[in-house]
Parts: C-alpha cells; structure tokens; sequence
C-alpha cells in the first residue's frame, strides 16, 4: 500500500535519492536545486542511507567526482541547476561519452545572464545534445517516479548513459503537493542492485577510461553511444511498464492530454502542461477540439510517435519555455516539426511560441490565446509569422 504524502518537489526527488540509496553522491547548492542535497545530507547524518556524501567547492567538480565514482563502478546521483549545468559543462560530455549511468535532478532554472533565479528550461534545452537521456516531469509526483525509474533506464546493459530527470524550478520544486510514496522496500527491489560489467576497482580486468580517442575509433564510438540513445526509447517503455505494475501510475514517452479528436493542440514541457489541461477542459465546454500532447522523453525523441499523435490536427502550436536565439524556433518546436517532416505528417500548420523566460507568469489567459489563434489559422489559413513570443510585454 504506498504512503501519502504532503511534500515539495525537491523533498520528493530527495526522498527517492533515499531509497534508492546510491553509493555516492556529490553535489554544489545551486538555487532551486540546492536543497535536494541537503535533504539529502540529512538521510546521511542520520544513518538512513550509507552513501557517500561528497561536498565539493564547484558543480565542475560535482560532476568530475561523479564520472570518478561511477567509472569505479557506483550507483551515482547528483542535483544542479542552470549557471551550475553550464559549470559542468566540459564533464557532463565525458559522462556520457564514457557510458556512466550517473542520475541527475536538473531543477530547471533560467542561466544567467543577466542574472535571473527563476524557472525556464534554457539549461536543460542547453544539454539536449550532451548525450544524456532527458526525462520532463510536469508534477512532484511525475518528478519522484521518474527518479525511481531512473536508474533502472541509465544501467540497463543496453543503454549505459546517463540520465537526467527534469523539472520546474520553485513552481513543482518548492510547491507542496500530496503525493504517494512507494514503501522503501518495494523500492530496494524495483531498483534492484548495480553490478557493472566494466569498471575500474575489477582487479580481474584492469582497463583504461576516457583514453585518446583519434580518427580510427571516435566515429564509430560516438556511433555506439547514439544507438544506446535510440535503445533507451524501448527501455524507457519497458521499464516504465514494469513500474505501473507496482503502483498503477502509467507513463508513456508522451502525455495525450483529449487529442481523440482535436483540430488544435498544444505541445508542452513540464509543470505548464497542467495549466494548458486546465485551459482545454474550459474551451472543450465552449465546443473547441483543443488537445495537449506533453513529451515526458525529450531525449531520445520520440520521432514518430509524436508525429502520428500529432498529424490528424489542422493546427499545432509548439510552446518552449527557452530560446535557441536562432531566429527559427525554439527546441521542442525544431524536433516537433522535423519528427513531422520525416514522418511525413506534413498536413498540420505548426507554430511556435516562446514562453516563460526567466519565470515569466504562463496564465489560462495565455494559453487560451494560443487556441484561439490556431483557430484563426484553421478558419483563415494565415499562418503569419510561425515564430512567435508568447507574453511580452507592450
């Protein structure tokens, strides 16, 4: 029977780190990530895990501390936000290069600068192409179970890389929800033990890490590591079965959110998704086909099974909560459209808003507007401008 529980999503996230019980973890404070560590300093202290808590003097060095640990053959977790992300920078590529199943909470947070403490996803969207799976999670709960699932995804043999679980910073990080815990021992045995096949401390089979890697090897390395990213997509499901067998929480690569029928929906990340259900469940009563489709899995990306969700729509808005500053479209809108383009889903009109920088206040309002203007689309054909801003101000 699970525990119900009133918790923040950090607390939750740090609860889960608990029961896991991983053989090290090192970490900076970095607001709003640092108090995943320091709660779970405390389960440290007092004796409800026995890792080894490792307090460094740079989110460089977190990181750095992690790939040693883990190259050593540990289970090995971490929390970073944002300016701590980007600190990290140089060692989350070796991380993942390396094939460490290391686990991270990314509490998602605006990167300076100028400075800003608040929620977007400009450090995460920052890593999307670090190699490491990225999991988004619009809840405390959704946070906590994909941190369960975690470290069964980055160990499976078939993936090795590392993983980290995303969400929004202050408005799912300190908010406090009720939320259900799984009891620790079904945990334990869910999680199960982390035995590697290769790793440093194996007197029996003494091996290199992270050697120089010239033109005869390094492309077919980086090969082996994009095919462990496609293997997680079936891993990610499997393991994500296995999970809503112990507790009846079912997640999928992708949220539908009343897209049976929908002329117009809605593609989102995170704690937003909550507020575009709420949105559409208003506009539904007023007679408007409206749908949400919220990716849980951005990397690997789900390419075809976003599209096929997608391509009965006669129009689409793609909202991302951080800017590529290329002039064409944020992230989450550049993978949406390509995943359509090559799975030839090319009926819908897509379009994309940027939203949200620097925890910019997303209301039903705004969100109402965003239907409203795919219903002008659909009942004009006049697209405008496919690159939009979502909020700003004057």
């Amino acid at each position: 029977m699970s525990i119900r529980e009133r918790l923040s999503g950090n607390e939750a996230v740090a609860n889960a780190m608990r029961q896991i019980n991983p053989d090290v973890v090192a970490a900076f404070p970095i607001t709003p990530s640092t108090e995943v560590p320091q709660y779970f300093s405390t389960f440290v202290n007092n004796g409800s895990v026995d890792t080894e808590f490792v307090p460094v003097e740079s989110e460089h060095s977190a990181m750095s501390a992690c790939v040693g640990a883990s190259s050593a053959g540990g289970r090995v977790m971490t929390a970073t936000s944002a300016n701590g992300l980007s600190l990290m920078w140089e060692v989350i590529y070796i991380a993942s290069s390396l094939r460490l199943p290391i686990v991270m909470a990314c509490v998602n947070r605006a990167v300076s600068g100028p400075l800003n403490i608040h929620n977007d996803h400009s450090d995460s969207m920052g890593a999307r192409d670090s190699g490491w799976i990225q999991l988004y999670s619009e809840t405390n709960q959704e946070a906590y179970d994909n941190m369960i699932m975690a470290n069964r995804i980055a160990e499976h043999k078939d993936v090795h890389l590392p993983l980290m679980v995303c969400y929004d910073g202050f408005i799912t990080s300190h908010s406090i929800e009720n939320i259900e815990l799984i009891e620790d021992d079904k945990v334990k045995d869910f999680v199960g033990e982390y035995h590697p096949e290769h790793y440093l401390l194996n007197r029996e089979e003494p091996i290199a890490m992270g050697p120089l890697d010239v033109q005869p090897y390094l492309m077919e390395h980086k090969f082996q590591q994009g095919l462990a990213m496609k293997n997680a997509k079936d891993v990610i499901l499997q393991v994500s079965r296995e999970f809503e067998e112990l507790t009846g929480r079912k997640y999928g690569l992708f949220e539908e959110y009343k897209m049976e029928d929908a002329e117009m929906a809605i593609v989102v990340l995170n704690s937003t998704a909550g507020t575009a259900k709420y949105t559409i469940d208003r506009l539904r009563n007023q007679g408007m086909k409206v749908g949400l489709v919220k990716p849980r899995v951005f990397r690997p990306f789900p390419v075809y099974e976003i599209a096929e969700s997608l391509k009965n729509c006669k129009a689409i808005a793609v909202l991302d909560k951080a800017d590529s500053l290329n002039g064409a479209g944020g992230p989450l809108f550049e993978d949406v459209t390509s995943a359509m383009y090559t799975a030839g889903a090319l009926g819908p009109k897509v379009v994309n808003y940027i939203y949200g920088i620097g925890g910019r206040d997303v209301k039903t309002d705004d969100i109402e507007k965003v239907y409203h203007d795919l219903q002008y689309i659909i009942n004009t054909g006049d697209m405008g401008t496919p690159y939009r801003y979502l909020g700003l101000k004057g």
